[in-house]
């Protein structure tokens, strides 16, 4: 049986080759709009954030299924550390080009692997203490709230640079 910090290293990897995936998914279907509820449909940063969000959601199903009763917490602390990656790649994204006036694709694409890494480790030390048992329920609502967002948002942008292609 494989050990927790296994299913960690190969969720980064999962997540990494699958989010780089989806960078490309919109414009391989054709522009379908079903895809593009779920991938990046323009290069605003808010779109790139289903790029973590979206395979860390089915990674965190599978992990739920596999563990769940070794690691009770471990769907709720997935979904916390999806909800920190895509805060991250935010932050991240924000203060970089803010600081030299614009943004790099190394960087950025940079970004994405950190904030994969990051999340993971988050929700590995999440998973580990249970800390997130309590809000449980908080977690399942926010995690709906995401997905109703990045659905919401991909249709109806508000037009703030966030949602707008640097």
């Amino acid at each position: 049986m494989r050990g927790i910090k296994s299913y960690i290293i190969i969720g980064i990897i999962f997540v990494s080759v699958l989010g780089t995936f989806l960078h490309f998914a919109y414009d391989l279907s054709d522009s379908n709009f079903i895809i593009g509820l779920f991938t990046p449909i323009n290069e605003s940063i808010w779109e790139h954030t289903k790029l973590i969000y979206f395979p860390m959601l089915i990674y965190s199903i599978y992990l739920n299924i596999k563990l769940k009763d070794k690691y009770p917490c471990i769907f709720s602390a997935m979904i916390l550390g999806a909800i920190f990656g895509v805060i991250l790649i935010i932050t991240l994204f924000y203060t970089y080009s803010g600081i030299i006036g614009y943004n790099l694709s190394f960087i950025d694409i940079l970004i994405f692997y950190v904030s994969v890494i990051f999340s993971f480790y988050m929700a590995y030390k999440l998973a580990l203490s249970c800390k997130t048992n309590k809000f449980n329920i908080l977690f399942q609502f926010l995690n709906i709230l995401m997905i109703f967002l990045f659905i919401f948002f991909t249709i109806s942008p508000p037009q703030i640079p966030l949602f707008i292609s640097p």
